[in-house]
């Protein structure tokens, strides 16, 4: 259910009515770094010595961390060589529908971001898209949702709507933050970008929790000593939905989200949000340092077109990093950035061991990923909006259930437009249930949980073309949708995030940079891989000699100040 948390804490902690209160960003809490402000200064990310200009950056992994990276290695002059296995975007993948017209698009990956993510914003900004509020369950802008847990269903326009027990639910959440996670303090704190408070706090709370469950959280709680409070918090939860799936993962995990209330207000990109890489990759930024004016990343590749599959990495002589790609070519670099998923350095791409430090293959090795799907189906017109004879209410509804399908969403340009439906959206172990089924196979099943829900609609009828679907875990280039870390995982998700900051590390062990969503300490978040995309970039200009304006410094140049907290290994 939607988190009443935000308007609990807006209650008793906003300043006086004069003085608006800033928003709450994805400040921290583990590295409170003001990445939107330093996008936003007009000194810039920094500068590389001229001699340097034109030289040549791998770039693997053509998504949105390795966009950016590229995107602003080229403004500084660098010239970024981008390889991508499969095509630009990444996971944030939007798809048509053959044969339907009506520009009818469904988002297999990404599809909602939250206002709190402001350095994804600038680069949507740039790219000139529009945003528009998603659907989530009893988000303002949905018409209606109904709740069917052990066959029973509730229709809600608000959480008002819902029986007490749901409220009873929603209130025990807010009780179990405030109680053992320090929320309206740590929330206070984001909100003022106060990085001393929130690494007091969030130093207590890694030491606390590193080895703490989601459930375990819960149950430790008094406000959730009920087995049926918890059961129903799992299958309806919080923001855009149930939360089970996450329940064996690090209760950090899940703090950092609600905490930068990063699972609630989400809006989706007009138009799918693979447009955004896509924009990026064509557009010629208005100042470019060494590069003719109207030079885009699309200009610096042959044919327009990224490198194919990377198919091995390897150290060579000068500390080179040496990269060969599908076709059979070989190229080294001065330096890399690897933003594609961690586990392809496991399998799909031939390795040298000493590309990166022992204790940073073991955290690749230790990370942790989750399966998703999705199916979607075009539909003739949003009929969800007609009215029931006998109720007056929406004949059908944002679905939040513990049948198969789990969380269907309803999605509409207007009512005398066609319109989708994600008729399923599912995680972990409901993810793995569809995995062998074939897209109609699916949509069978789909239609069967929804018809025990809506009895008088008929889906089928509405239907206008074949369905799509996505088993990210099935994914070649992803093998799962994202990182989550379990208990105990917090020293590797460390280790890996850290990796920018490459003075340290062996002579040797230096020249390639980390970034991409699951080296984020919010995976799953667009938010995360621009960050660490960010925090590649000042690596790499550092590693060439460059640096940043004193008035704008970079993650890397106050690192030491607001590094994440280092927890013994003894």
């Amino acid at each position: 259910m939607t988190s009443t948390v935000p308007t609990a804490v807006h209650a008793t902690d906003e300043p006086a009515a004069e003085t608006p209160a800033r928003p709450v960003t994805m400040f921290g809490p583990d590295f409170p770094f003001a990445y939107d402000e330093h996008l936003a200064h007009p000194a810039g990310l920094g500068r590389i010595p001229a001699t340097e200009h034109g030289t040549e950056i791998a770039v693997i992994g053509g998504g949105l961390s390795g966009i950016v990276a590229a995107y602003e290695l080229m403004k500084m002059g660098l010239k970024p060589v981008v390889y991508e296995a499969d095509k630009i975007g990444g996971r944030l993948r939007t798809v048509g529908f053959d044969g339907v017209g009506d520009g009818l698009t469904a988002e297999m990956g990404a599809m909602r971001f939250p206002p709190s993510s402001t350095a994804l914003q600038h680069y949507i900004d740039l790219a000139g898209l529009e945003t528009r509020p998603f659907p989530n369950p009893l988000a303002p802008d949905t018409p209606s949702t109904v709740v069917d847990l052990k066959g029973e269903s509730h229709y809600a326009e608000t959480i008002d709507d819902l029986p007490q027990v749901y409220r009873d639910v929603a209130a025990a959440w807010n009780a179990c933050l405030e109680e053992g996670a320090d929320f309206s303090d740590m929330n206070q704190a984001i909100r003022e970008r106060d990085a001393g408070r929130i690494r007091e706090i969030w130093g207590r709370l890694v030491e606390k929790f590193d080895n703490q469950t989601f459930y375990g959280f819960l149950c430790d709680s008094e406000a959730f000593k009920s087995f049926r409070h918890r059961e129903i918090f799992g299958q309806v939860g919080f923001g855009s939905g149930g939360w089970d799936t996450d329940f064996p993962n690090s209760i950090l995990e899940i703090l950092r989200v609600v905490y930068t209330e990063a699972d609630d207000h989400h809006r989706g990109i007009v138009g799918g949000s693979q447009q955004l890489p896509l924009r990026l990759w064509e557009r010629a930024p208005g100042k470019l340092v060494h590069w003719a004016p109207g030079t885009s990343l699309a200009t610096l590749h042959a044919d327009g077109t990224p490198r194919p599959a990377v198919t091995r990495l390897h150290r060579t002589a000068g500390d080179r990093i040496t990269v060969t790609d599908a076709t059979g070519a070989v190229r080294t670099y001065r330096a890399a950035v690897f933003t594609a998923q961690s586990w392809m350095l496991l399998s799909k791409i031939d390795c040298d061991d000493e590309l990166l430090p022992i204790d940073h293959w073991t955290a690749v090795e230790r990370t942790h990923y989750m399966e998703s799907s999705k199916l979607f189906v075009p539909v003739d017109r949003p009929f969800w909006l007609d009215k029931d004879e006998e109720t007056g209410r929406d004949v059908m509804s944002m679905t939040l259930t513990d049948r198969m399908t789990r969380g269907t969403y309803l999605l509409d340009d207007g009512p005398d437009r066609s319109a989708v439906i994600c008729l399923s959206y599912t995680w972990c172990d409901d993810s793995l249930k569809w995995l062998p089924l074939s897209a109609g196979e699916r949509l069978e099943v789909m239609l069967k949980s929804l018809r025990e829900i809506y009895p008088k609609v008929d889906i089928r009828r509405h239907i206008i073309g074949d369905p799509v679907t996505v088993s990210w875990e099935n994914e070649p280039y992803f093998m799962g949708a994202f990182k989550a870390n379990l208990p105990g995982h917090y020293r590797y998700q460390r280790r890996l995030f850290t990796h920018f900051m490459q003075d340290r590390l062996p002579a040797g062990k230096r020249g390639l940079f980390l970034a991409g969503d699951d080296i984020s300490w919010t995976a799953g978040w667009a938010e995360g891989a621009v960050q660490t995309a960010l925090n590649a970039v000042w690596g790499v200009m550092h590693h060439l000699g460059g640096g940043t304006d004193p008035a704008n410094p970079g993650p890397g140049d106050v690192y030491d100040e607001i590094a994440p907290v280092e927890l013994p290994e003894d």
